[in-house]
């Protein structure tokens, strides 16, 4: 009777443990320690990440080469002599005149600002 009543406890024992919620061990990590683990790992493999080198010919077939452009020719350079000349032969043209009144007396010229009269204050009171 003794070794059923041992082995009854130690069966109850053992289901006692399974329905008691799981307490931490000192073995099994923690989500913070994971995480750290993670962050540790990420950190190492950084700092060992050594990039390749750069080198002037890698960029031969990315980057078109830079030419200066021309620069822009005048448009009238080089008959400057001539049209100054033309220039200076030419007739100046006033509104309102055409070549044929040219010679008649010119009209006589409104005066386009026309103030209006102030009226005087001791008018009104």
């Amino acid at each position: 009777m003794l070794s059923r009543t041992s082995s009854a406890r130690q069966a109850v024992a053992a289901v006692a443990r399974l329905a008691r919620p799981q307490m931490r061990t000192f073995i099994a990590p923690t989500v913070s320690r994971r995480a750290d683990f993670v962050q540790e790992l990420y950190l190492k493999e950084l700092k060992a990440y050594k990039p390749t080198p750069i080198k002037e010919s890698d960029a031969v077939g990315q980057v078109a080469t830079f030419n200066l452009p021309k620069p822009p020719k005048s448009p009238e350079e080089a008959d400057l002599a001539s049209s100054l000349k033309e220039y200076e032969n030419m007739a100046v043209e006033v509104e309102g005149q055409e070549g044929a009144d040219a010679a008649a007396p010119a009209a006589v010229v409104e005066d386009w600002l026309v103030e209006e009269e102030e009226e005087e204050e001791g008018a009104h009171h």
